[in-house]
Parts: C-alpha cells; structure tokens; sequence
C-alpha cells in the first residue's frame, strides 16, 4: 500500500505539480499529442490502408501507458473513467492495436483532438506563462476547435460512407466533401446517394455550417478585445463597450469603425 500511495504521489506530481520538471513533463505531454495528431492525420490521407502498423503499435503502447498513469494519479478514478477524455483515450488504443479487424474503426483516432479541448490544466499553465499565449488565447483556441471540428467531421462521414458511396474512396475525399459542405461551395462532384448520407448532410448543413462560420468569425474576428481597466483589472471587454462591466470605468478601446 505504502509503494502503491508513494507511486499515486509522484504520478500526482508530475500530472498536477507546479515543479519545473513537472511542467517539462507535461509539455513533453503536449508535443506528444500535437505529433501523433499531425501522424493521424497525415496518413489517413498519404496511407489509408495502414501498411505502418509497427509505428502504431509504439504509439498505443504510450497512449496506454499514458492513460493508466493518469488513472492512477486520478483524485476520483471513476470519474476519470467516465470523463470525455479517457473514454476518447480508449478508443483510440483499440483503434490502433487492432487495425487488422476494424480499419474502418481506425479512422476515429482522429477524435484524439478532442483532448487538446479538455486539456484545461495545460491551458492554464500556457496562459500563466506566455504572454504571447494570453494575447492570442482566444484566436488559438477558436483555430483548434476548428480544426478538430472539420477531421471530426471528417473522420464520421468516411467511416459512414466509404462502404456506400463511390465517390469516397479515401480520407482526402471525405475532408474534400466536409469542406465544400461547410462552406456551401457543394460543386456537385461528391454528392450523397444514400439515406444515411443524406442525412449526414443535413446534419452538416443544418448545424456545422452555423458552428463552422462562427468559429471562423471567432478567428478572424475575437468576439472580445484585451484592454486591462485602470481601476478593476479586468482585460477582456466588448468591441463597442464604453464602460467596463465590473466596475463602471469609462473605457477607451481603439477600434476600426462599428461593428456589424
């Protein structure tokens, strides 16, 4: 029990500690994430029928290694277990030990994106310490979730479709038919044919296009602009505010002309 606890307390540590060598961990951590993403993606689209398992193989044996220790590090391990993130985690395990039976069922390793989402803690430390972080918070993580959204979206209308629809042959084709439907371009070459298809595009349609132009907006256009208030501190206000929302403080926030 002693070994077991002192094991939880350096896992802890590492996971949630605020040491130097901790905060090196957990970026190795991200950089990790970000490489086997960029890995994901790349050879979903350059090799989709998988001929680099070995490659896998080494990235679930870390994934896995990964998740019991954050397991074990877990204050609640149910919790942990019922959360978003380690579901998300198992998925992508399976999907990589196992190719051979379910290469379809491979392509939701995409979903691994999602963890950058939930990766709250780490956020929180890349605002503590970059600046550059903190003036960009907002466009960053917009441009994330936009990307997580389209191979997300992706990665469903391949593994839905591939098997019924001709003209979606490979992952490119199914990023090629997501991107046209979200921008409602819909030049006609890949079209659905199928019940479950149609459906899926109504969907898209229905709800991705409205999210989809939102998180663009959101980039090039951050819905809040940084202004530290002389009197409260608060730094994130309105475009157009006049006063500062916390304290009444008039403000002056440079703009380029009103807003639509």
């Amino acid at each position: 029990m002693a070994e077991k606890s002192d094991l939880q307390s350096r896992l802890r540590q590492l996971y949630f500690g605020h040491s130097n060598s901790a905060r090196i961990f957990r970026y190795v951590l991200l950089a990790f994430d970000l490489i086997t993403i960029a890995y994901f993606i790349v050879s979903a689209i350059a090799d989709p029928d998988r001929h680099h398992h070995e490659v896998d193989y080494a990235i679930a044996v870390v994934l896995a290694l990964d998740f019991f220790a954050r397991l074990i590090a877990a204050g609640s391990r149910w919790r942990y277990l019922a959360s978003f993130t380690s579901l998300a985690d198992v998925v992508v395990v399976i999907s990589l030990i196992i190719p051979a039976f379910f290469e379809n069922f491979a392509f939701l390793r995409v979903i691994r994106m999602l963890r950058l989402l939930r990766s709250y803690h780490l956020l929180k430390e890349l605002r503590d310490t970059s600046k550059w972080f903190r003036r960009n918070e907002e466009i960053l993580q917009s441009t994330v979730n936009l990307f997580v959204f389209i191979f997300v979206i992706t990665a469903i209308v391949f593994v839905l479709e591939h098997d019924r629809n001709e003209n979606i042959n490979n992952y490119l084709d199914a990023l090629y038919f997501t991107v046209t439907t979200l921008t409602t371009t819909g030049f006609g070459d890949i079209t659905m044919t199928d019940t479950v298809g149609r459906l899926l595009t109504v969907l898209i349609m229905i709800f991705g296009v409205a999210l989809f132009l939102r998180l663009v907006q959101t980039i090039f256009r951050p819905s809040k602009v940084n202004l530290p208030c002389p009197d409260c501190g608060l730094n994130r206000h309105d475009p157009d505010a006049v006063h500062c929302k916390h304290c009444g403080r008039m403000l002056n926030i440079p703009t380029e002309g009103t807003w639509d």
